[in-house]
This record gives structure tokens, C-alpha cells and sequence, in this order.
């Protein structure tokens, strides 16, 4: 394997199309303000680099970042790549991964709005991510110990599991197929509206509107918080362990529950069946708002 250490490259496509590199204390920054350091490069090491000019690893094959800095000035550093690992590095810039497969991230923190869109298979672990239309329309997503903060996440993703994680962030979940979130706090309105077999296991759900419009919708032991005009028009099956302000027309299914403050049924179609613990009788169904 080559090595580079200690140096500065600022021009365009500083290394392109390297094989077999490792480069060790370099920075990509400076008056040249070239573009695409590493484009069409394969099986390339970073340790300890700094990169402060835009689109660093487009067309790889075989990346390792490790102990690295990309800067707001970094913009869309890994597109259409493979084979990737990230180790406690921080990805400032706006759309820092896109189009990419096998990708790995330990110890990162993420500052990225529009990140993560149309991957397919990534391990995300003990991370933290700042971001807008985090993930969109990716799939295989294994996510453990990561917390996340901003809107429209998750939206289209498929066949994806979530552990023990934090999530804060509005719109999540949309349209989403083939979920588990296990041992998990999801904090936001309007919680996967239109999602499809999406299944949340002891988790705390906490926000307005949640879980409307779903299709084999579960939930197992989980806590709802300051959550109104839940399940609209869904199909879901439930157990929750907390009061719920209000459950709006749910089309089939059961969910049990200790309390409701109101349940609404004005559609004929809303026919699931809602349990409450510890009465002899549902409540009571009607045409308007049941206190």
C-alpha cells in the first residue's frame, strides 16, 4: 500500500483514480478550490484528514475514514461508492452521502441536511445526525444507538430495523415499508403516516397525530405520549401502556389501552375495535367526539 502523510492538496481531482492508498494527515483545502479528490479511486484509507472542498469520493470502490473532518464547505463527499466504513468522523456538509451500498458508520456526527438518500444497506452505530429528508428512500438500514434530530426522516425507506435510538423529528417514517423500531423514543408529528408493515416495540412515542393512514401497523408495549387523533384510518393492532388523549376512526384491527380521554368515530368505515383495561365494556362507540 502507498502512504502519503502530511500534506496539502487543493487542486482538482488531487488523487484521482488511486489504488491501494493510505493517506495519513493530509489536507484537501486551499486557493485552488478544486473538486473530487479521490473520483474513481479504489481501496483508499484516510486517517486524521481534513476536507474543506466538495464531492472527495465519488465512483469508489473500497473506502475507510477514520478520525476525520468534513467541513460545511464539503458538500455531497461520498456519492455512487461501495463498500464503505466511517469511524468517528464528522460530516458537516449538505448531502455527505448519497446513491451509495455497504456502508458502515461508527462514532460519527452528522450535520447534513438531505443525507443518507437512496442507500441500500447501511450499519449505523453509536452516531448522532442533524438533518432534513434524513434517509429518504433508502433500504436495509440497521441502526443501533443513534440520535437523530430534524424533520421528514425516514421517509419511503424499506425493510429496516431500529435499536435503541432517539429520534426528534416531524414527518418520520412516511410511506415506509417493512419496519421494526425496538427499545426506542420517537419524538414528532404526524409519526409514519401512510407506512406499511411498520411494527415499534417497547418504544416511546411521543407527539400530535401519530400513525394515521397505516397498513399492518403494530405496536407492542409501547408508551404514547401527548398523542391525539391517532390512528386515523388505519390498520393496526395494539398494545399501549399509557393513556392516549384521543384515538380518530381506525379501520380494523385491536388496540388496547389503560385510558383514552376521547375516542372520535364519524365514518361507518372505522370499525376497529378499541379495548380499554380494566372496564367491563369498550367505550362507547358514536357519530362525533366520545368524551
Amino acid at each position: 500500500m502507498n502512504i502519503i502523510e502530511n500534506k496539502t492538496f487543493d487542486e482538482e481531482r488531487a488523487l484521482y483514480g488511486s489504488k491501494n492508498l493510505l493517506v495519513r494527515e493530509c489536507s484537501f483545502d486551499g486557493p485552488a478550490d478544486g473538486e473530487s479528490a479521490f473520483k474513481e479511486s479504489e481501496d483508499v484509507q484516510t486517517e486524521h484528514c481534513f476536507f474543506n472542498l466538495r464531492y472527495p469520493f465519488w465512483h469508489d470502490h473500497g473506502l475507510k475514514i477514520t478520525n476525520s473532518r468534513m467541513t460545511e464547505l464539503c458538500r455531497a463527499a461520498l456519492w455512487y461508492s461501495d463498500h464503505i466504513s466511517i469511524t468517528d468522523t464528522e460530516l458537516h456538509g449538505i448531502k455527505a452521502l448519497r446513491e451509495c451500498s455497504d456502508v458502515t458508520m461508527r462514532g460519527c456526527d452528522i450535520i447534513s441536511p438531505e443525507f443518507g438518500w437512496s442507500v441500500r444497506g447501511i450499519k449505523m452505530e453509536d452516531c448522532t445526525a442533524e438533518s432534513e429528508y434524513f434517509m429518504m428512500r433508502s433500504e436495509n438500514l440497521e441502526f443501533r444507538n443513534v440520535t437523530m434530530k430534524g424533520k421528514y426522516s425516514f421517509q419511503y425507506i424499506k425493510d429496516s430495523v431500529f435499536e435503541n435510538c432517539t429520534f426528534d423529528t416531524k414527518d418520520a417514517f412516511w410511506h415506509a415499508k417493512n419496519i421494526v423500531v425496538r427499545n426506542s423514543t420517537v419524538k414528532g408529528e404526524y409519526l409514519a403516516w401512510y407506512c406499511e408493515n411498520v411494527t415499534f416495540e417497547n418504544c416511546k412515542i411521543i407527539g400530535t397525530q401519530p400513525l394515521c393512514y397505516c397498513k399492518g401497523l403494530k405496536l407492542i408495549n409501547c408508551e404514547m405520549i401527548d398523542c391525539d387523533l391517532a390512528f386515523e384510518r388505519s390498520d393496526v393492532e395494539a398494545v399501549i401502556t399509557t393513556p392516549v388523549l384521543s384515538i380518530k376512526n381506525p379501520l380494523s384491527g385491536r388496540i388496547t389501552v389503560p385510558a383514552v380521554e376521547e375516542i372520535i368515530r364519524d365514518i361507518p368505515e372505522a370499525k376497529g375495535e378499541i379495548v380499554v383495561e380494566g372496564q367491563q365494556e369498550k367505550p362507547s362507540v358514536c357519530s362525533g367526539v366520545c368524551a
